[in-house]
């Protein structure tokens, strides 16, 4: 997943749109660029708070929506509860892990999904995002070595 510019960057890109670079957009970009997620703001901001206690969750929401409207990331609900941040705002789609709420970027094409001719509702289609749910390699695992454990168990063993 391509990550956040560095907090350098995303200093400049704030300075040059006229916006203030406060201590606390630095540690939101910092904590941004290190992670490897697409982060919620409330995971944004219990990382930055370890830093610096008193931010505001506001401070957190409004610099996101800022990095958003800049295209800096992009905003996705993706049914997990909460919107997303996502650094990597190139086409793409997502896998969703049900079990650990993991989410993936998908780069694939799927050139037969289109809405039929005349079946169009008068829409212009700018965009398709497919989400794909199920389990993470790491729930599947995991899974796998539970269903192991209990077939292999003594209790479930004949003699």
């Amino acid at each position: 997943m391509p990550a956040v510019r560095s907090p350098t960057e995303l200093t400049e890109v704030f300075r040059a749109k006229g916006l203030k670079v406060t201590p606390q957009r630095q540690a939101i970009f910092r904590a941004l660029h290190a992670s490897s997620v697409h982060p919620t703001a409330d995971t944004v901001f219990d990382t930055v708070r370890r830093e610096m206690p008193t931010i505001s969750l506001r401070t957190v929401y409004q610099t996101l929506n800022d990095l958003t409207a800049m295209g800096e990331l992009s905003s996705v609900d993706l049914g997990t509860g909460s919107s997303r941040f996502d650094p990597n705002t190139t086409p793409h789609h997502h896998l969703v892990c049900t079990t650990c709420g993991r989410i993936d970027d998908l780069h694939a094409d799927f050139p037969g999904v289109h809405i039929p001719a005349g079946d169009d509702h008068g829409f212009e289609v700018a965009a398709t995002e497919i989400v794909f749910r199920g389990r993470c390699r790491h729930c599947a695992a995991a899974r796998s070595d539970e269903q192991t454990d209990v077939t292999t168990s003594p209790a479930n063993t004949t003699q």
